[in-house]
């Protein structure tokens, strides 16, 4: 039988989307036509996006994946949306429940601060982004000649018996958590990816072997002048790539450029042949900094893209075309199967609906939407102390007392039904938030999670109108299409998960899913279409 399976009516295809010709059969050690699979988050990418962009690029590449692809048109990512668990979600086939990473920033009781030589109490942020690095000066982050960037002495850390040791972000992994990169590395075959930070080694898995190849160029790193004086508006000293969208195609463009390479079997910077990985891709960022930066973003509630929104959309596509056009070039097309998601979406598209906290001035609020309270305000007010909260358009706490958690909430509830001054939609504590995401009493999960109203940002930011992280449909509904020259156009109306991409990515490779333990420990079967 067919490895992916037969399609039932149950996929919601309208044709049939997968033909035998795709196969990955065990008679040749596991592996089948589908030899490699190209992985893309578009970060920021609506599923309304995608429509609507199709919709008026007809000729676009996004239109050709789709005609050539499985169209999953309800798909969601992980919870909190943010892009760590984001790209985990595509990684491990798993949750923050499992894995245990919630955001790149966060709190934990167990762990000790970075220098600490695990002296004092126990409790400290664990930061896995730009905080990691040597040098913000350097596009690489800095740090030796040959090394990982990310200097030790930013790291948390931890005892292990009676030593006290740094925690790098993927041994922040949980260790009964595999990545896709894990399995793929340890089958003999290739890895490569490339994203916004070095922390991104995190998917390297716990054993820290995952990858073979890692291009993070830092993204909020101080070289846009020095690099590309020539961009319009000219870099200031000290603009990093998220200032303006046309900075960050820029810098995106030099993602795109190691992929390119990967596809000629070349390292990320054309220099040395090592082979076409069996797994390789890229995040894109610019279309999530066209989205959230004053001056752009959206024009209307249906999503219609300012003129910088639409040009990072086009750059989006037309690096897609590139890809697709080395793929043939190489005589890969076949071989490949092409994975273009999101890790997180973006909120609020509508502006109207936007609020902020008390004190904003940023230009895009309607008169009297600066009337947000931060949630720790009230709390503190209540004699609450908070250990740490980390928050966009949620808001994760961690207390410094966890036996105040039933206080704090009744605080933070008290505000909802009468005042409302947080914009408090809906309060995960107790037994509801242990069920979705685990025990805070281990350490690791948040005290409270708070869902604020949709359009609520708890940030008095003047730079960015919208934001991540939370639940809402504009945070979680992103776009999904899995494509390759043997399928025929189909889209699946089925709500489905990001992290039902790992499974899916195994399976097309031929490899085991099963060897995923957080997707096994959470029942993550592949997506509809490639059932066995």
């Amino acid at each position: 039988m067919n490895r992916f399976g037969k399609l039932a009516a149950a996929a919601l295809l309208a044709s049939t989307a997968l033909t035998t010709a795709v196969r990955a059969d065990s008679d040749d050690h596991g592996h089948g036509p589908v030899k490699h699979v190209l992985l893309i988050s578009v970060d920021g990418m609506h599923e309304v996006d995608l429509q609507t962009y199709v919709k008026s690029h007809p000729a676009s590449t996004f239109a050709k994946l789709l005609r050539h692809g499985l169209h999953y048109a309800n798909a969601h990512t992980s919870r909190p949306s943010d892009s760590f668990p984001g790209l985990l979600a595509f990684m491990t086939g798993a949750s923050p429940k499992k894995h245990g990473v919630f955001y790149d920033d966060t709190y934990d009781h167990t762990l000790y601060p970075p220098g600490s030589n695990c002296q004092g109490q126990p409790g400290t942020e664990a930061t896995y982004f730009e905080a990691l690095d040597y040098d913000l000066s350097q596009l690489d982050g800095g740090g030796p000649a040959g090394s990982d960037h990310i200097n030790p002495a930013n790291l948390p850390m931890r005892k292990v018996g009676t030593t006290c040791q740094v925690v790098y972000p993927h041994q922040y992994l949980r260790n009964d958590t595999t990545t896709i990169m894990e399995v793929i590395h340890a089958a003999g075959l290739r890895t490569a990816w490339s994203d916004k930070h070095p922390a991104y080694e995190i998917i390297s898995g716990p054993s820290g072997k995952g990858l073979d190849e890692l291009y993070a160029p830092e993204i909020n790193s101080t070289t846009v002048l020095a690099l590309a004086p020539q961009l319009v508006p000219t870099p200031q000293a000290g603009d990093d790539w998220t200032v303006n969208p046309v900075y960050t195609r820029y810098y995106d463009n030099l993602k795109v450029t190691a992929v390119l390479n990967w596809i000629k079997g070349l390292d990320h910077t054309g220099a040395n042949k090592v082979g076409v990985p069996a797994i390789f891709g890229m995040n894109f960022q610019a279309v999530s900094v066209g989205q959230k930066v004053t001056a752009d973003g959206y024009t209307d509630a249906n999503g219609t893209p300012s003129a910088q929104l639409e040009l990072s959309l086009d750059f989006v596509d037309s690096s897609l075309g590139q890809m697709l056009t080395e793929l043939d070039k190489q005589h890969l097309t076949d071989s490949t199967l092409v994975i273009v998601g999101a890790k997180h979406g973006q909120s609020p598209i509508d502006l109207s609906q936007l609020h902020m906290l008390k004190g904003s001035t940023n230009p895009k609020l309607l008169p009297g939407h600066a009337d947000v309270v931060d949630p720790v305000d009230l709390l503190t007010a209540g004699g609450i102390s908070v250990a740490q909260e980390t928050a966009d358009d949620v808001s994760l706490i961690w207390l410094a007392d966890q036996t105040q958690t039933k206080k704090a909430v009744s605080i933070l509830e008290n505000d909802r039904v009468f005042l409302n001054q947080a914009k408090i939609e809906k309060i995960y504590a107790g037994d509801e938030l242990e069920d979705k995401f685990g025990n805070p009493a281990q350490g690791r999960t948040p005290d409270i999670i708070i869902q604020p109203i949709h359009g609520t940002i708890y940030s008095g930011s003047k730079k960015k109108i919208a934001e991540h992280g939370g639940f809402t449909d504009d945070d979680t509904h992103v776009l999904l299409v899995l494509a390759n020259p043997h399928f025929e156009g189909g889209t699946v109306d089925e709500k489905v998960e990001n992290k039902q991409v790992a499974p899916t990515i195994l399976r097309a490779l031929g490899l085991d899913a099963n060897k995923l333990k957080g997707a096994r420990a959470e029942h993550t079967s592949a997506l509809p279409g490639f059932d066995r």
